[in-house]
């Protein structure tokens, strides 16, 4: 199994249902609709998936609850190979927005982190979309309160056809000014232009997902000449219906034409889905080999948003296996 750097991980998004189930047990809430008979959870678009992702987070209700989650995600991705993961937080979930309560969670957080080394694990900060423009400005105040060597990042995920980019320039503004680095959400949902519209009023460097500006040739041209990258999940687009199939994904294309991409699995559980399965498919559909998967984990060690001592070390964990 190959080391590997996985940048877009949403943290309740990668709580498995068993960890959800017995939370939702020990406090009595009834989550039964948001599992099928199986046990996994269920949802029918990406409408109901946000619902049903909403519904397992509300049974994570205090810091113990989040530092739990935090170990149990480690474990999974370091079984999966990840030696480096950043992952998305959102005060909106830790806390109610409360900077206290924020700071609460996050030191939880990062101290179940520090407990388990075999995944260098970073945190971004990520207002919600869909909760308004109003909230992201408060969203982001917790993110520039608590910037620094674990928190190093900020974005916007959610429903991309809620508002526009420009209603969240303050938030972004905030979070730069802070010394945070900048990603969005784009280019899954809301075509093309949510990915120009990102870049051009938010001033992100990273693109979550992205995938749709595989449909505009020129915007193909502009991401690979700037050096734009794309936070890649094959199997959340698939599974979501965005696409049908490994083969008919974008990212083989994106790949050729030189845009820099990185693959990471968004919310695994929801999606039966891990790295490795990723890597497999892919080589399948594409015929990628070990040395592209290698250049492509270089590619997101690079444009990680850690500190330049932990990225060399991660580069030389990657070169030494490679």
């Amino acid at each position: 199994m190959i080391p590997k750097v996985e940048l877009h991980l949403h943290l309740e998004g990668a709580a498995p249902p068993s960890f959800v189930r017995g939370l939702a047990r020990a406090r009595g809430v009834d989550l039964a609709g948001i599992f099928d008979a199986a046990g996994n959870y269920c949802f029918r678009d990406f409408a109901h998936f946000l619902r049903v992702y909403e519904a397992a987070t509300s049974v994570l209700t205090t810091p113990a609850d989040y530092a739990a989650l935090t170990a149990a995600v480690i474990e999974a991705r370091a079984a999966d190979g990840v030696i480096y993961l950043e992952t998305f937080l959102s005060p909106d979930f830790c806390g109610g927005g409360d900077i206290a309560a924020w700071r609460e969670y996050l030191a939880a957080i990062a101290e179940a982190a520090a407990s388990a080394p075999a995944v260098e694990l970073r945190a971004i900060v990520t207002c919600v979309r869909h909760f308004g423009p109003g909230r992201a400005r408060q969203i982001a105040r917790c993110a520039a309160e608590t910037a620094g060597a674990f928190l190093v990042g900020f974005g916007i995920a959610g429903d991309e056809t809620a508002g526009r980019p420009a209603d969240f320039a303050w938030a972004f503004d905030c979070a730069r000014e802070a010394g945070l680095r900048l990603t969005a959400h784009a280019g899954e949902w809301g075509g093309p232009s949510s990915v120009r519209e990102a870049l051009a009023a938010l001033g992100v460097e990273r693109i979550g997902h992205g995938v749709r500006a595989a449909e505009d040739p020129a915007l193909v041209d502009e991401l690979a000449e700037r050096g734009v990258v794309l936070e890649v999940c094959p199997g959340s687009n698939i599974a979501l219906g965005l696409y049908p199939d490994f083969r008919r994904h974008p990212v083989g294309r994106l790949h050729q034409r030189g845009v820099k991409v990185t693959l990471s699995t968004d919310d695994p559980p929801f999606f039966a889905t891990s790295l490795e399965r990723e890597y497999a498919q892919l080589a399948d559909a594409f015929g990628w080999d070990a040395g592209v998967f290698a250049a492509i984990n270089a590619t997101a060690a690079r444009a990680a948003f850690c500190d330049a001592a932990t990225r060399e070390t991660i580069l030389k964990r990657l070169e030494t296996a490679a």
